[in-house]
């Protein structure tokens, strides 16, 4: 739940101000804190605002702060560059962003560069290691004070969708128009998704505007947390009275076509991590398939999800494995097990690690 309630912070200051009281939240009952302006110096600190935590001992840690209403992936750079000259010149000091919301690949790209960071949802992570101290804690997932209107700053809709999936499942590098063609979709809306993307620090973009992909797996998670399989899609609820493995053999067997498996069962073609408990499957015509594969609808404990698509590309570059069932591309399964139901998540990571492996198997040229 966000920090503040249901107003965001107005400024940069308020925003300092909902950090420091998360902070004091996180903190030993021992600890004090003290919040502060910058000493007397350059006119270029690098920094808004001095955290001071005095554990009991005599213990002093300095969280050196720069404010940011808004703040993007690809900033990361320029604020690490800021932070480490104001943090040479008091030894022992940590940098940290404050800001109002943090998308998770904004925290993942300041976790690699080694910069602490809290948002006004709740979403922390602030280490010093010399003086052994670590408080994280997660937030809100997207901004919940973004205003109405055209959704900025998220990956959700079909050109998204489209644009992304041809992303990770080619190799790249891509011309624009090259990438517009395979993705098919409308020339501005690929622009817009890739400003986005280029706002993530998701791609780059070299001389003569060939774009990049320099880490499809962030990419990957990226997408997922704006396309959610549970969320995105029509949902319908089944039983396979006679269990999973018989399921599939009528799956297999049956004259539907315009289906294919995801999640557990799909990912077992490239890396198996236990015997599914439940099978989603992607098929148009929820109720026909469901009939001709012997299904029983249901409410409460279901065995089958089939989910009618709500893009066609989630289907696209789908194929046949398993002794001829036909499952999505491995890009999609690894997004619909990221978001998925129970141990997806972690099925999840185990298909990214072949994924990450194998790359030269699944991702075309």
């Amino acid at each position: 739940m966000p920090a503040t309630g249901t107003e965001p912070p107005r400024n940069e200051r308020e925003a300092i101000a909902v950090a420091a009281a998360a902070i004091r939240d996180r903190l030993p009952p021992t600890w004090d804190l003290w919040v502060g302006e910058p000493p007397p110096g350059p006119k270029d600190q690098g920094y808004d605002a001095e955290i001071r935590l005095h554990a009991p001992n005599g213990l002093v840690i300095v969280l050196l702060i720069e404010a940011k209403n808004v703040f993007r992936a690809h900033d990361v750079d320029r604020l690490r560059k800021h932070l480490t000259a104001a943090t040479s010149r008091q030894p022992g000091s940590i940098g940290v962003l404050v800001a109002r919301h943090l998308s998770a690949s904004t925290q993942q790209r300041l976790q690699q560069a080694g910069i602490s960071y809290v948002d006004a949802t709740g979403n922390m992570l602030v280490r010093a290691d010399e003086s052994a101290l670590f408080l994280s804690a997660i937030g809100a997932d997207t901004d919940p004070w973004r205003g109405p209107g055209r959704p900025h700053g998220t990956l959700k809709g079909e050109p998204a969708a489209k644009v992304v999936r041809a992303l990770l499942d080619f190799q790249g590098p891509w011309k624009i128009r090259h990438l517009i063609d395979v993705a098919e979709v409308a020339t501005g809306s690929a622009y817009r998704v890739l400003d986005f993307l280029e706002r993530e620090a998701l791609i780059t973009r070299e001389p003569g505007g060939v774009v990049v992909v320099p880490d499809w797996v962030a990419l990957l998670r990226r997408w997922s947390e704006d396309y959610q399989f549970l969320h995105t899609n029509t949902i319908t609820r089944w039983i396979a009275p006679r269990g999973l493995p018989a399921f599939l053999d009528v799956v297999r067997s049956s004259e539907v076509s315009d289906y294919a498996a995801t999640g557990s069962i799909a990912a077992a073609a490239w890396e198996s991590y236990a015997p599914p408990r439940s099978a989603m499957i992607y098929a148009p015509a929820p109720e026909n398939a469901a009939d001709a594969w012997g299904l029983r609808a249901t409410d409460t404990g279901a065995n089958v999800l089939i989910a009618v698509p709500a893009y066609p590309v989630l289907l696209a570059r789908s194929g046949e494995a398993l002794h001829d069932l036909r499952i999505a591309a491995p890009t999609q399964v690894a997004a619909d097990l990221m978001t998925g139901p129970g141990r997806a998540p972690s099925e999840a990571k185990e298909l990214l690690n072949w994924m990450e492996k194998n790359e030269q198997s699944w991702r075309r040229a």
